[in-house]
C-alpha cells in the first residue's frame, strides 16, 4: 500500500487537498483509505455514557458500532500508525497530518515561514493557500488545485512508495537508518524501497491466521538460530532441506 501525508497548520487547505486527492485516485480506479490525525483535546471518537463507551469501560479492547448507514471500529485508546496499518488494506493510504510519519509529504502553508518550519527530506511538493502566490520553493514544485491537478497526480504516482514497516529503531535499523530517514533517502533518490531489509528477503517468515507478520532482523536471527539448532541435531534429514513449521492452537 502506497502512502502520502498532507501536513500543515490549521486552515491552510489540508482537508481540501486531501479530499481532492482521494476523489481523483478513486476516479482513476484505485482503492483508497485515509487517516485524519486530530490534535484537539475536545475531540473524542466516542461519547461518555453511550452504550459503545460503556462496552469499552467494561474492558472491551475494541468495539464495533454498527449503524443503519455506517459502521465504526472504536478503540478506547490512541493507536499509533503501525497499529492502524494492520487494519487498512488498499492501494493508497492518504494521511491528513502525522508530520512524523515515514512517508512522502505534501506541505500546505500560508507563508514561507511555515514552509521553512515544515519542509524536510520527505517533502515532494507544496500546496494549500500559499499556492496562489508561489510557483516553486526550496526546490519543490508548488501545486494549485485549480490549475495543476494533473501535474500533482503525476507527482504523487511517481514519488509515493509502499509504506515502510514503521519499526522501532531500537529493534531494527538493520539498513543503517530509521524508517523516517529511509523515507527521506527514497524521496531524495538516495535509496530505493527495496533497500528496506525487513520485507526484502527475510531469513524467516511468520504468519498468524494467514497474515504474514513483519519481524525485525534481531528477532529473525533468534528464531532462526533456535530452530536450526534443534533441527540440525535430528538424524536422517536433508541438511539443506527447506524447513516449514505449522503450530495449531487448540
Amino acid at each position: 500500500m502506497k502512502a502520502l501525508a498532507v501536513i500543515g497548520y490549521h486552515h491552510t487547505g489540508k482537508t481540501t487537498l486531501v479530499t481532492a486527492i482521494i476523489a481523483e485516485l478513486k476516479q482513476r480506479g484505485f482503492r483508497v483509505v485515509s487517516i485524519k490525525d486530530i490534535h484537539s483535546e475536545a475531540y473524542r471518537a466516542d461519547t461518555d455514557g453511550k452504550n459503545t463507551a460503556l462496552h469499552a469501560q467494561a474492558g472491551s479492547e475494541a468495539v464495533f458500532a454498527k449503524g443503519l448507514y455506517d459502521s465504526a471500529l472504536l478503540f478506547p485508546r490512541s493507536l499509533d500508525l503501525k497499529e492502524m496499518l494492520s487494519y487498512l488494506k488498499a492501494d493508497f493510504l492518504i494521511i491528513e497530518g502525522m508530520k512524523n510519519a515515514p512517508v512522502p509529504k505534501l506541505v500546505c502553508a500560508e507563508s514561507t515561514d511555515q514552509l521553512d518550519e515544515l519542509i524536510d527530506g520527505t517533502a515532494i511538493g507544496i500546496s494549500g493557500i500559499i499556492s496562489d502566490h508561489l510557483n516553486d520553493y526550496a526546490g519543490l514544485p508548488v501545486f494549485c488545485l485549480q490549475k495543476d491537478m494533473s501535474r500533482l497526480m503525476d507527482t504523487i504516482l511517481t514519488k509515493t512508495f509502499d509504506i515502510l514497516p514503521v519499526s522501532d529503531p531500537e529493534c531494527c535499523s538493520e539498513c543503517g537508518f530509521t524508517c523516517y530517514t529511509m523515507a527521506e533517502n527514497i524521496v531524495q533518490g538516495k535509496a530505493t524501497r527495496s533497500d528496506c531489509v525487513l520485507d526484502g528477503n527475510p531469513d524467516i517468515k511468520l504468519s498468524i491466521g494467514g497474515e504474514e507478520l513483519v519481524i525485525v532482523p534481531f528477532v529473525q536471527k533468534i528464531l532462526r538460530d533456535a530452530i536450526l539448532s534443534m533441527v540440525d541435531n535430528l538424524k536422517d534429514i536433508d541438511p539443506k532441506g527447506k524447513i516449514s513449521i505449522e503450530i495449531r492452537r487448540d
